[in-house]
């Protein structure tokens, strides 16, 4: 046993170190080409992986620390918010989430229809579809230096209200399929886990931070900060919410306080050092094409599908709030990537039996296929030339 724990010790500290060294690499190539640094990322996981060289396998604790990439990921966000910015951009990210999940939704269900599926499972495909998951936007937001920007508060507000929207409804959808979900203890959960979050943020959150200054321990803010942001993050995945939507949450609320500048700075580091590498790299080394040739033509076009309705449904909604068409094009695609949220709802699909194990094969591909095209398109919607003195912010 002692043998076979070591031998996975060293293999992780070999994954890890692979993965750090490629992701670095192609991440560099990548803003040479043009592109966000992510792109090359993403790419470079599907080369580890076991599609292709079988470097890196998808063990459960680099699972599990691409997890904790993806939580810093998101509060970084959270601490690089301009609250004042995110104040005005209420209406913009409402008309962006809610467009952003009818017209995939439509378009998801009548495609189920016309595959003959039946009615429920037809639902599930457009509620499916409807999902979406910044982490990957965020990111390529950070890079052409749009995260603090009115679009990149609009993406991220939209996201929130994206998130809550489609686990209620996918309670709802879950509780018709004969899933043991109460639908009026789910809207409960969710509508006390932002009361309390928003509570928490206002008198909690800066009590504790300026409690832990003083203590004579090393980095004793930092380690502040990172409990306030996974407490937030697990009670989230509590409520039934994305763990990411927590974690935002946090960083936002430190963003107020005196120790923002303290926090993002050593977090940063921390994040893209090592988690945030292993989280963009992993999602590629996750990928499975194997027995999936048989269904190439539905994966063309349910992929054509998911990133035409999210970009055109997200875009409306921006351009009804009052974003020119350019800007708006590129929150539509900021949300195009349906990424761990809709893994974890094809997952839930598969278990209640409302997904065929192909028809999960297939989805799990269209899901990755969102995620890859997200930064080359956001590229080239908002390549408009950067306001004056703006930096791009080339993070990796």
């Amino acid at each position: 046993m002692n043998k076979q724990k070591g031998r996975s010790v060293i293999m992780l500290i070999f994954q890890l170190a692979i993965i750090l060294l490629a992701s670095k690499i192609a991440g560099d190539l990548s803003v040479k080409l043009g592109q966000p640094s992510v792109l090359g990322k993403l790419l470079i996981g599907i080369v580890l992986g076991p599609t292709v060289l079988g470097l890196v396998t998808n063990t459960d604790i680099l699972t599990e620390i691409s997890q904790i990439g993806v939580i810093l990921l998101m509060f970084i966000a959270g601490l690089e918010t301009d609250v004042e910015e995110f104040k005005h951009t209420g209406k913009p990210s409402a008309y962006v989430g809610v467009a952003g999940i009818v017209v995939p939704l439509v378009a998801g269900f009548l495609a189920g229809q016309v595959m003959g599926l039946p009615t429920i499972q037809a639902v599930f495909l457009g509620l499916l579809l409807s999902a979406t998951s910044v982490s990957i936007s965020v990111q390529a937001l950070k890079e052409m230096g749009k995260l603090k920007s009115r679009a990149g508060a609009t993406i991220l507000g939209a996201a929130v209200i994206d998130d809550v929207l489609v686990i209620i409804a996918l309670a709802f959808v879950m509780s018709f399929a004969g899933g043991d979900v109460n639908l009026g203890v789910v809207v409960l959960k969710k509508v006390i886990f932002f009361a309390g979050a928003i509570l928490m943020a206002w008198k909690v959150v800066p009590w504790v931070l300026k409690k832990f200054a003083p203590l004579r321990v090393t980095e004793a803010v930092i380690s502040a900060a990172l409990i306030i942001c996974f407490a937030y993050a697990y009670l989230a995945e509590y409520a039934g919410i994305a763990a990411i939507i927590g974690a935002y949450i946090a960083g936002v609320a430190i963003s107020v306080t005196k120790y923002k500048h303290e926090v993002f700075e050593k977090v940063e580091t921390i994040g893209y050092s090592i988690f945030v590498p292993v989280f963009f790299t992993s999602i590629g080394v996750t990928a499975e094409f194997t027995g999936i040739a048989g269904n190439l033509g539905l994966i063309v076009v349910l992929s054509f599908l998911a990133i035409l309705t999210k970009l055109v449904g997200s875009a409306l909604g921006a351009k009804f709030a009052g974003f020119s068409w350019r800007p708006s094009l590129g929150i539509g695609a900021a949300m195009v990537s349906r990424g761990e949220v809709a893994l974890i709802i094809a997952a839930m699909g598969l278990d209640a039996g409302l997904l065929s194990k192909e028809m999960f094969a297939v989805l799990i591909v269209v899901v990755l296929v969102t995620t890859l095209v997200t930064p080359p398109m956001m590229k080239w919607f908002f390549r408009e030339s950067k306001a004056p003195g703006e930096n791009i912010d080339q993070s990796a």
